[in-house]
């Protein structure tokens, strides 16, 4: 009897480990629109770069992001032409990163790389940074 309410206990601590990650992820789920995307301009000072897009979140762990510039000739090293776009699976790594597995992407060189984000949510607003220290761009999205 004693093993056996161990073994319920176990359980129950293990399911509510597991808990903030899923409600995370559930926060994540759905279509996300482009509001803004700050990149560096040559200096420290960042500009907004004048284009729109979509991230999309599957319950299914499947994502996928595309981000038209207006102006073909712009774009950063995600984009080929004025136009980024990527697909893959990806995992909640905490409350505060995801890793986004790329399984194609129009920039070829991304394909098979664990990309590692930072976000945060509030309200319907979803914030996506990079967690390498070497990229300085902030993406925010709205829920559709």
């Amino acid at each position: 009897m004693k093993s056996l309410l161990l073994l319920s206990l176990m359980l129950l601590s293990a399911v509510a480990a597991a808990q903030p990650a899923r409600n995370a992820a559930d926060r994540l789920i759905g279509a996300w629109k482009l509001v803004s995307l700050e990149e560096p301009s040559g200096g420290e000072q960042a500009h907004k770069a004048d284009c729109a897009g979509m991230f999309v979140f599957t319950r299914e762990g499947k994502a996928s992001v595309q981000v038209m510039y207006r102006n073909a000739q712009t774009g950063s090293a995600y984009a080929q032409g004025g136009y980024e776009a990527s697909y893959g699976s990806y995992h909640i790594d905490d409350s505060s990163t995801f890793t986004f597995h790329i399984d194609g992407a129009i920039v070829r060189t991304l394909i098979g790389k664990d990309l590692k984000r930072a976000y945060e949510i509030s309200g319907n607003r979803l914030t996506v940074k990079s967690t390498d220290p070497h990229e300085h761009w902030k993406v925010v999205w709205e829920r559709y």
